[in-house]
């Protein structure tokens, strides 16, 4: 079934590539069953961001793995001990130091110091888990992380919170455009079954704009405004991340339910494009 499945995509993939002169640059089809592919992808590890509930374990197959030609992250209800966890640390300080335990245990992949690309197509094939407390993501960063966020920039090339099925997001976010001041740019769009069956979630990256893609439609166009790096920091590289967050600032807004676990991300392929020097 994914053989041809495959033999279908690649036709469209490479008519598609054909047609805007891009070429595939870099790649994991995740055919090679066990852990990910450590010369393509790092984790993060630990309690990270947005007061999420799970702890991100690092090269574990119970959170991590590739079977039956996908990348599997799987979200597990189970008790996890925090090894950075400081007794003596302030209540209200980071989770990192000041949680325990985790209820939930994840993974987040990165080709952070592996990879990182500048202008290009980003395309990732994903079927989404489902239940109210899950966030899953495809994202990026700007890879120059001495800027900080959002000044390094951040291009969300999908998102998902359970307690919506099936409406994903595309977001934006730089230091003059951002959730946090209430100006962030991004749109929606309703894709019913994306919890069932695989979609292709992508982006199409310029100088001047980003494209939002789910499969063939376009739902969003982030332009760049041209008053500088504070609104458009998109012409210095970024890398990816694929993860799945349980509970958080967003992800959490309606709890979570502990009847739907374990829960499974899975990504087909993750496919970069880039336009060849005499396109440019």
């Amino acid at each position: 079934m994914k053989l041809a499945l495959g033999c279908a995509l690649a036709l469209f993939c490479s008519v598609h590539s054909h047609a805007g002169d891009w070429k595939l640059v870099w790649s994991d089809e995740f055919d090679k069953p066990g852990l990910p592919d450590p010369a393509k992808w790092d984790y993060e590890s630990g309690f990270i961001r947005n007061n999420e509930a799970q702890f991100y374990t690092r090269a574990r197959t119970e959170n991590a793995r590739v079977e039956n030609g996908c990348l599997v992250i799987e979200a597990r209800k189970e008790k996890w001990k925090n090894p950075a966890f400081d007794p003596a640390a302030k209540a209200g300080g980071r989770p990192g130091r000041t949680r325990e335990f985790a209820d939930y245990t994840s993974a987040s992949l990165t080709t952070r110091g592996k990879a990182a690309w500048t202008f290009g197509r980003v395309e990732v094939r994903a079927k989404l888990p489902a239940g109210r407390g899950t966030w899953p993501a495809i994202w990026m960063l700007g890879a120059n992380r001495q800027l900080g966020w959002p000044a390094c920039g951040e291009i969300d090339i999908m998102e998902f919170v359970g307690y919506e099925p099936g409406v994903i997001h595309a977001n934006l976010h730089t230091r003059k455009y951002n959730h946090v001041l209430k100006t962030g740019r991004g749109a929606k769009t309703n894709i019913p079954d994306a919890s069932e069956t695989f979609h292709v979630y992508a982006i199409e990256w310029f100088p001047d704009r980003i494209d939002c893609f789910v499969d063939s439609q376009k739902y969003f166009t982030c332009r760049n405004d041209g008053t500088g790096p504070d609104a458009w920091p998109f012409d210095q590289d970024q890398y990816l991340i694929l993860n799945l967050a349980i509970g958080g600032a967003w992800g959490g807004q309606k709890g979570i339910d502990d009847q739907i676990f374990p829960q499974r991300y899975c990504i087909d392929y993750v496919r970069i494009y880039q336009k060849d020097a005499a396109a440019k």
